[in-house]
């Protein structure tokens, strides 16, 4: 992928390209948080992250407030690569999972799915969408965050980094309490579903009601580990990727 693109990242390149990974973060998170999962990926894989504006090099750049606006965004990015004859693997963890979703509904609209696959990390599907509180205090926000494992005690202890990270968790948190999928929305790729079993956020049965939501291959994957497990296991997330690409499931 060519480092051009504010919102792509790329984390490590493959010429040609055996498939393509591109993981959409959580919320408050970017795309360096991505970089470890690269580096295990088997040779031929062109791994990147989507770099929403706001945060590290987009910082100064507006928010967009909501999920299914970060995704009108993106879509225009994702078509030349959903276009090619190479596995294209979307992955998305929380929020992020909400932004590939909407992305590969658009890019349905467009017939451009052949050689998509989704997955979807940490969120409930779309039928199974939970009430989220208002979250009307940065306090409440961080300690939401603090309950999934999501904070990193350097920022919290760091003024000047926390005047930076608090309004990229203040649009996030808004955008996902915002959202409101489509109940009966259904894509045309095959879905890959992880989840963590001691996830506060995801019941086992939420994350299975992803099933309903493509046409094509569903499998459900549930990992030792709480919201976060990802971060406990990246090289089980990264051959589970890996499979999902390479299987394709349709």
């Amino acid at each position: 992928m060519e480092d051009k693109d504010p919102w792509i990242r790329p984390l490590r390149g493959a010429t040609p390209p055996r498939a393509r990974v591109l993981f959409f973060p959580h919320a408050g998170g970017a795309a360096s948080f991505y970089a470890p999962f690269a580096r295990r990926f088997p040779e031929g894989y062109d791994v990147a992250a989507v770099q929403y504006p706001g945060r590290q090099e987009r910082f100064g750049e507006p928010f967009v407030a909501t999920v299914e606006g970060l995704a009108d965004r993106l879509v225009p990015s994702l078509r030349r690569w959903a276009a090619e004859p190479v596995p294209l693997v979307l992955v998305g963890h929380s929020m992020g999972a909400s932004v590939a979703f909407e992305s590969v509904l658009r890019l349905g609209r467009d017939r451009l799915t052949a050689h998509c696959r989704l997955v979807v990390s940490g969120r409930t599907a779309p039928s199974a969408q939970r009430e989220l509180p208002a979250f009307d205090s940065d306090q409440e926000i961080l300690d939401h965050l603090a309950g999934l494992g999501g904070t990193d005690p350097a920022i919290v202890r760091s003024p000047e980094l926390m005047d930076l990270f608090l309004p990229v968790l203040r649009n996030d948190y808004r955008a996902v309490t915002r959202y409101r999928p489509v109940p009966d929305a259904v894509v045309d790729t095959p879905v890959l579903c992880l989840t963590g079993d001691r996830d506060p956020q995801v019941a086992p049965e939420e994350a299975a009601a992803w099933k309903s939501h493509t046409t094509a291959g569903f499998r459900l994957e549930i990992l030792p580990g709480e919201h976060f497990f990802l971060t406990d296991r990246p090289d089980t997330v990264v051959r589970l990727v890996a499979e999902c690409a390479d299987a394709g499931g349709r």
